[in-house]
Formats: structure tokens, C-alpha cells, sequence
């Protein structure tokens, strides 16, 4: 008989998270450790204070939502602090039993503080050290912003693809979504497609479904960041399903940036009802609050996920992951022959 689903067997289902960010992934205490060697003044003076701080529960929209990030960043402005916060990240997801993690940022938001190199090579040595402990595997999409110029999301590109042996598997688009168009930022999505790396991008979180199918016509994302206002546009979600595009949703988040209403009323059972490929993701773990467990959670209570689904949503991220498939489907076993020992 198969178990009922917990919250105990949601973290031990071995999973992947594809979106997430990691200056939106930091631990409050080690926040304050930062903040203090830096001279930074931080909103509170308490783990509990600060992680309440940085809970998002009365933003307006996505822009008031990002608005917290000014205070990560603000203690992530030194080498030491990277590869810290990268390597904490990875024995944070580990211990939920996430086997693989693709954890994104922007270079850029730690210049000039930090040369380029700089800004990449601490978090990518955190995230090595992180993965040797644990035996996650972490792996990096580098971000160009929406609301910086189109030549500094090329620098970012470039940056990408220079870095592509070491770690760094995508490219993306982030940031403030409303009247920042994507097809801005081509030149970007190009250079990083012609040499070798997938790519994805935030759309339909701020933005309604002209900005999903810039992404995809103009910009030729493999996978949809959010993309939470598909069903907005009935033909552009038959070709979502029909090219088997996957998205990465985000229940919690999408709550907190009033993309939607409450989690119950979250479009991802609509969508994977429909046949398009879902994954579960955090977005920001401090500013949402959760857990890679809790969104697995959220989406059996709320959304009526049966133990069944969650397996194929917790398959479906590995499938989806943007890695050499060889590795891929080595990993995909492990994990379908984990699901089938755990009673």
C-alpha cells in the first residue's frame, strides 16, 4: 500500500529545483555575521527579526518584491561573502534531500566591488566546496537584468560562456518585468545559444503572455520562468504543451508578487493536467520563506497533488535539467530507483 503523503516523506523525495535565486537564498544569521564585518546597517538585529524582515508579505507587485534584494546584495559585496553564502546554500538544499539545484544570479549586481572574475569564481569555489560535502550537484545560470542596459546582459553572456567548462550551464533573464521587454536584451540570448549554452527566462510573472512568447519567438528560451499567466492566451499554451517547454513555477513566490491571488488558485495543476512539463520550485527561500519540501507541500494541500504527481514533478525537473544528457539520464535512474525503494 502506498504511504500517505508528509511532510516527512516530501523531504526525503529526492529532489531538483531549477529556479532559484541565490541572493535571494541567504541564511539571516550569517547576514548579520556579514553585515557586521562590513560596517553594512541591516533592517533588524536578530535572526528571527531579520528573517521576518525579509518575509515578502505586503509587496504590491514584482517590483516591490525585488525591492528586498537591495538588502542581500548589500552583504554580498566581497569574495568571502560569495563563496560563504554559495557554499551555505548548497548544504542548506542538500538537507532536504535535493540532489540537484541550478541556482541563478547576475554577476554585475557585485561590480565594481568585485572584478568579473571575482564575482564568479567565489560563488562557483562555494558551490564546488558545497557539492564535495554533500554530493548535490550545483550548477549555475548566469543572469543578465531586465532594467540594465542590453550590453551589460551581453557582458553577462559573454561572462557565461567563458565560464561554461566550470559550471555555469544557461543564461536568463531576471528582473522587473513590466515595460522592460526581453527582445531588448537579443544579442544576449543569441550569443549564449550560438556558443553552447540553454536558455531560459522570467516571463508571465510581471508581464502578461506577449512578454511568454517573446521569450520563446524572439529570444528562444528552452524553459519559462514563471510563465504563471499562460492560460491567458489559449493558442500560445498549445504550443507551450505541443514543443513540451517546460515551467518553472513557484507557488509561494507567485503568491507574494500577486501574480496570483493564493496559492489555491495557482494555474500549475491546470497546466500539468494539460500535459505541459511543470517543475516546483523556491524562487527566493528568505524572502518567500520556504523550503524546496514546502512548495512539494503546498502543492498536495492546497492544489491536490496526489504522492503519484509529485513523483513526476520531481522527475520531471531532472528531466528538464540543463545538463550533458549522458549525466542526466545516469541521474534520472539513481532518482526513479530512490522513488520506487521509499515505501
Amino acid at each position: 500500500m502506498t504511504a500517505a503523503v508528509t511532510r516527512e516523506l516530501l523531504a526525503r523525495l529526492p529532489k531538483a529545483e531549477l529556479h532559484v535565486h541565490l541572493d535571494g537564498s541567504l541564511r539571516p544569521a550569517t547576514m548579520l555575521e556579514l553585515a557586521d564585518a562590513a560596517g553594512v546597517t541591516l533592517p533588524a538585529d536578530s535572526p528571527q527579526a531579520l528573517a521576518d524582515h525579509m518575509l515578502v508579505r505586503e509587496a504590491k507587485n514584482l517590483e516591490e518584491y525585488l525591492d528586498r534584494f537591495v538588502v542581500t546584495l548589500s552583504v554580498m559585496q566581497t569574495t568571502a561573502a560569495l563563496e560563504r553564502i554559495a557554499y551555505e546554500f548548497v548544504t542548506d538544499v542538500a538537507r532536504e534531500n535535493v540532489r540537484y539545484v541550478e541556482v541563478r544570479y547576475c554577476p554585475a549586481l557585485h561590480m565594481p566591488a568585485l572584478s568579473l572574475e571575482e564575482a564568479v569564481e567565489a560563488p562557483l569555489a562555494g558551490l564546488r566546496r558545497g557539492e564535495a560535502e554533500t554530493g548535490t550537484i550545483a550548477r549555475v545560470i548566469f543572469c543578465g537584468l531586465r532594467t540594465l542596459p542590453p550590453a551589460t546582459s551581453l557582458d553577462m553572456a559573454r561572462a557565461a560562456v567563458r565560464y561554461r567548462d566550470h559550471g555555469i550551464v544557461a543564461f536568463d533573464l531576471a528582473g522587473a518585468e513590466a515595460r522592460h521587454p526581453a527582445a531588448d536584451h537579443v544579442d544576449a540570448f543569441r550569443y549564449a545559444a550560438e556558443h553552447g549554452l540553454a536558455i531560459t527566462c522570467h516571463a508571465g510573472e510581471g508581464d502578461g503572455t506577449a512578454s511568454i512568447r517573446q521569450a520563446i519567438e524572439r529570444c528562444h528560451a528552452q524553459r519559462i520562468g514563471h510563465g504563471v499567466r499562460l492560460h491567458e492566451d489559449g493558442d500560445l499554451e498549445r504550443l507551450v504543451r505541443d514543443r513540451g517547454i517546460p515551467l518553472e513555477m513557484c507557488l509561494t513566490s507567485n503568491m507574494h508578487t500577486r501574480t496570483v491571488p493564493d496559492v489555491s488558485r495557482h494555474p500549475i495543476r491546470r497546466y500539468f493536467d494539460a500535459g505541459i512539463p511543470v517543475t516546483l520550485n523556491t524562487d527566493s527561500r528568505l524572502m518567500d520563506g520556504v523550503s524546496l519540501s514546502d512548495e512539494y507541500w503546498k502543492a498536495h494541500t492546497r492544489l491536490g497533488f496526489d504522492r503519484s504527481e509529485l513523483e513526476r514533478i520531481s522527475l520531471s525537473a531532472f528531466e528538464h535539467a540543463f545538463l550533458p544528457e549522458a549525466e542526466k539520464r545516469a541521474l534520472i535512474e539513481r532518482v526513479a530507483r530512490e522513488l520506487e525503494e521509499i515505501p
